[in-house]
């Protein structure tokens, strides 16, 4: 399914918290993992006098050196196995979406709003560019101001996968998969329903919102049942679903919050009639405000790397 994980890392402890997934990840999958680090030299050129950008190569050099160090430090806390350290230089977004790209199979795991001293790394605006750009299989974990060591293994018990109908929001499922069926996580599936307004603006009366709403409530039970089966039949048995009523990103992520050590997994760019998924809308907000790690792969990508 992947083939590594990569980690960038900017040596914050903000960036770090993305360390007790990726750990938990490896074990489980049993992948290497490759740590990297990017010194954006136009950004550190930036903060020197006219006058002193001669020095600017040992800069860098005394840079990569600490990089180097600092990661070698990070891999001994990795349970056993193989775990490349990689200093580059450029911007940090763009040595992650090359890096990656070298290989479908990689997955990214990065932490929102890490920051550096240095390189001055802003995480939140990074992990952005990379969910833009990259086509490679992302997983964020937004940074949280809790007492959990960075050291620490964490548990990954449940996956939420939110679907809106469409084949590309399903683009998600092979991923899902393999991922459940290797950690023995289980996984619910979710489909919003509703969310009309009633009255004025050549809406529906109250009437005809109920009779509405009871008829996409039972085409989305009709549609998860369906998906259930689906992926009972390929072998994923620890699977259930939820239909909810509502059509705002809140809704998954209250659902996500309702169990421990889940992660939400979803396409972006998944659309249909009623609700409009694009990164920026929905997948985004998740991202932004959601306590739980979130898998995000965008859709279109090569299926048949998803079950390798």
């Amino acid at each position: 399914m992947y083939s590594k994980i990569l980690v960038p890392l900017d040596s914050s402890k903000t960036a770090e918290k993305v360390l007790p997934v990726a750990r938990c990840l490896a074990r489980g999958l049993q992948i290497p993992v490759e740590l990297l680090g990017v010194i954006d030299i136009v950004d550190m050129a930036s903060h020197l006098a006219t006058d002193k950008l001669s020095i600017i190569h040992d800069m860098v050099d005394d840079a990569s050196r600490r990089f180097t160090e600092y990661l070698e430090g990070i891999s001994q806390n990795f349970p056993a196995g193989t775990v490349r350290c990689t200093v580059q230089t450029g911007s940090a977004a763009q040595a992650i979406i090359d890096s990656a790209a070298t290989d479908k199979r990689t997955l990214i795991a990065l932490a929102t709003h890490g920051r550096s001293g240095l390189d001055r790394w802003l995480l939140g605006s990074v992990a952005e560019k990379v969910l833009r750009g990259a086509s490679n299989p992302t997983l964020v974990v937004r940074a949280r101001d809790d007492k959990n060591p960075i050291w620490a293994m964490a548990a990954l018990k449940r996956i939420i996968v939110p679907l809106d109908g469409s084949e590309l929001s399903e683009g998600i499922l092979p991923y899902i998969k393999e991922l459940a069926k290797q950690l023995d996580m289980e996984v619910t599936l979710i489909r919003l329903y509703g969310g009309l307004s009633a009255a004025g603006d050549g809406f529906y009366s109250p009437h005809q919102l109920d009779a509405l709403t009871a008829r996409l409530r039972d085409e989305t039970v009709t549609y998860l049942e369906s998906k259930t089966e689906e992926m009972k039949r390929q072998g994923l048995n620890r699977i259930s679903f939820a239909a909810k009523e509502g059509s705002e990103a809140d809704e998954i992520l209250t659902i996500a919050r309702q169990t421990p050590d889940t992660m939400i997994a979803m396409c972006t760019h998944g659309r249909s009639g009623v609700q409009r998924w694009a990164l920026g809308s929905i997948t985004e907000r998740v991202v932004r405000h959601s306590d739980n790690p979130v898998l995000v792969v965008r859709a279109g990508l090569d299926q048949r790397s998803a079950g390798k």
